[in-house]
């Protein structure tokens, strides 16, 4: 990788811690009545989080629960964190379509990621391991209890898998072919129409210690800041991806997001 490609894998590592910090803004605590048949409970959030009934979005509060293959929407502004009965959790970043646990015969099947961003962290059991699979439509993430990212970045369903810690399985669902294995730290572009590339390195950690002096500086930052509630009303579709820049390849490093937008101006 050349130093102008680290620079840009860099800072969308960095890019990417905020998006995480994000959802400390409006950290609550949730209630702690018992989840049942496979529900996951909101339990932080800022901006626009919804979930679909009857095709309609229908506003999440912190505290709410979502059931078996309902689909959370984001919308520009909207960030959540989900948790599940054994202690796993989900993060939902912008412009996101996620479906939840659409194989209601197999809980081990916890997302489908139509469009948007994850981030997953998957408990262990008693130290056993704890299978869980993500699904986009090019891509089968499989995991044992792990730390991982995962976005579908665009309408032909290009996918970027980041393992963060652990290790992480993933299988081409539309190409077949050997299933390539991700340590912490490795990450991996499916294309639609072309068989698993090679994987790549974050050669020193790099992009682990970029992404982890963002999140504590912007920890200080958020804790700070009033919570913002959930609002109603559809949220914006759309793909998280950031415009192209002319990098076409399967080495190019994971897009920074885009940037906020401009403050309102002065009185």
């Amino acid at each position: 990788m050349n130093a102008a490609s680290q620079h840009k894998f860099l800072t969308a590592g960095v890019m990417f811690a905020l998006g995480l910090t994000g959802c400390v803004a409006a950290r609550a605590q949730a209630p702690s009545l018992p989840l049942k048949d496979g529900a996951a409970r909101l339990v932080s959030m800022t901006g626009r989080v919804s979930v679909l009934k009857d095709s309609n979005p229908w506003a999440l509060n912190v505290g709410d629960v979502i059931q078996p293959q309902q689909v959370v929407v984001t919308g520009p502004d909207g960030l959540a964190l989900f948790q599940v009965a054994d202690g796993s959790t989900f993060e939902v970043f912008p412009n996101s379509h996620v479906v939840f646990r659409d194989n209601r015969g197999n809980w081990q099947d916890l997302l489908e990621v139509l469009i948007g961003k994850v981030r997953v962290k998957i408990e262990h059991l008693g130290g056993q391991p704890n299978h869980n699979r993500v699904h986009t439509p090019t891509a089968v993430i499989s995991v044992r209890g792990t730390v991982f990212d995962v976005d579908v970045e665009d309408s032909e369903a290009t996918t970027l898998v980041l393992v963060e810690e652990g290790v992480v399985e993933v299988r081409h669902t539309l190409q077949g072919g050997a299933t390539k294995v991700l340590q912490a730290g490795e990450w991996i572009r499916v294309f639609r129409n072309q068989p698993l590339a090679v994987k790549y390195v974050d050669r020193g950690a790099l992009l682990q210690r970029a992404v982890a002096a963002a999140r504590d500086a912007m920890y200080q930052i958020l804790i700070q800041t009033p919570a913002s509630p959930g609002r109603t009303g559809s949220p914006a579709p759309g793909g998280s991806g950031s415009p192209g820049d002319g990098c076409k390849g399967s080495s190019c490093p994971p897009p920074a997001p885009p940037p906020p937008p401009p403050p309102p101006p002065s009185d």
